[in-house]
């Protein structure tokens, strides 16, 4: 079975661990996954903690709607409302109908901002719950709700990749993978 790929925005101010780690969880899985800058004519993004990344591909290389598993957003500030402010991603999000992950103060800043977690369960960094109105803010580590997979922050960064790996690929995968990395049981959820 041939997966779609997986995107993972990344924006200036990103917070580093909550993009390479959902990353790396997801290619240890075997799942197609590319970081994808929003910045114009670059893809080199400075994250948080002044670390440099380039990107594997600029945003305006893919279509408005793209063919992926995942869209999956980091967090960090100012890197959450740097995304919320990049129109082409917001609308992108906005007629997406497939699975959405976004972690720190992306599931509140972009996502809550945007109306995408009306009625969900979700969770986000603490203190950033009031961008959410209308979401069923948690507080979990990494919650899940249909489409949507929220993550509260750095510290739960493999457990947010490896809710990704586990919807797309089961439990089993997931299970097999955090073994692998030997993540305690009391931080994979």
């Amino acid at each position: 079975m041939t997966m779609k790929s997986s995107y993972i925005f990344l924006a200036p101010g990103f917070e580093e661990i909550e993009a390479v780690a959902p990353v790396d969880v997801m290619r240890r899985a075997g799942m197609p996954v590319q970081t994808v800058a929003i910045t114009s004519g670059t893809n080199t993004v400075v994250g948080a903690h002044g670390v440099g990344y380039v990107a594997d591909m600029n945003i305006s290389q893919l279509p408005s709607v793209p063919d992926a598993e995942w869209l999956i957003l980091p967090g960090g500030m100012p890197g959450a409302t740097n995304l919320f402010g990049c129109k082409t991603l917001t609308d992108m999000l906005m007629k997406f109908q497939g699975n959405i992950a976004a972690i720190c103060a992306s599931p509140s800043v972009v996502l809550g901002q945007l109306g995408l977690l009306e009625g969900k369960r979700a969770t986000c960094y603490p203190g950033m719950e009031e961008y959410a109105s209308g979401a069923e803010m948690t507080g979990a580590h990494v919650e899940r709700d249909g489409r949507f997979i929220t993550g509260q922050g750095p510290a739960w960064a493999v457990a947010f990749g490896a809710a990704i790996v586990e919807a797309s690929l089961g439990a089993e995968k997931a299970s097999e993978v955090l073994d692998g990395m030997l993540v305690p049981a009391e931080c994979r959820r």
